[in-house]
């Protein structure tokens, strides 16, 4: 039934006439919507930390090359 239901509201139906044609009132449909979705299981905290590890690692590989490119630039402008 939840499924009929977000069918329903994807194709352009309001929540409200969904559940109630569905004989479900909106708060039901809410509270069986929340139990129904997938429980973390810190997965999120795990790819998030590993993007902040390869951002740091990214920043500092851009910051040695600038240092770099700005080090020939001196010299071949002779300062």
């Amino acid at each position: 039934m939840l499924g009929q239901i977000e069918k329903s509201i994807g194709r352009g139906e309001s929540v409200k006439n969904a559940t109630s044609r569905a004989g479900i009132s909106e708060q039901t449909y809410y509270q069986w919507k929340k139990s129904a979705a997938p429980a973390s299981d810190g997965g999120d905290l795990k790819g998030l930390l590993a993007l902040e590890e390869e951002n740091a690692r990214l920043k500092k590989l851009l910051a040695d090359r600038l240092r770099k490119e700005n080090a020939e630039l001196k010299k071949k402008l002779g300062f």
